[in-house]
């Protein structure tokens, strides 16, 4: 069953490099506690995959965690397929998580949101309080 586009189901995954599952299982539970329906896709999802999956659902957002610390590499290439992909152009797309293995550099998020991340929320103390308030925004969006 697909659901509507304006629905607001979000959609969780973590990249096709990245094995972790208790970080998607976390924001699952987040996000359904902010009021949103969820699609888990789960860990180590190709690409192919996670396009494949946006077509289907509409998701409202697409939440992509890294936790192995290859987030930057695996955003980066996954939102290039994303965004030349033409029904998924304005979907609202984020990462968060560990997004480089010698830390997460200011950089890396500047990259991230430049190659067309609407928003980028590296490990760090206030990730999630952050990423909560990107959530309510949407909802204000869909809103007025």
């Amino acid at each position: 069953m697909s659901a509507a586009r304006d629905s607001h189901t979000v959609l969780i995954a973590a990249p096709a490099s990245d094995t972790h599952t208790w970080n998607l299982i976390y924001l699952q539970l987040l996000v359904e506690e902010l009021g949103h329906p969820t699609v888990n896709l789960g860990p180590c999802v190709s690409d192919e995959a996670i396009v494949e999956a946006c077509l289907l659902y509409r998701p409202r957002l697409l939440l992509l965690s890294s936790v192995n610390g290859h987030g930057h590499r695996d955003g980066m290439r996954l939102i290039t397929r994303i965004r030349a992909t033409a029904d998924l152009v304005a979907l609202p797309a984020v990462i968060g998580g560990k997004l480089g293995i010698s830390g997460t550099g200011p950089h890396h998020a500047d990259e991230l949101r430049d190659a067309g991340f609407d928003a980028v929320f590296p490990d760090r103390p206030h990730a999630v309080a952050d990423f909560c308030r990107f959530v309510a925004s949407l909802s204000e969006r869909v809103a007025s």
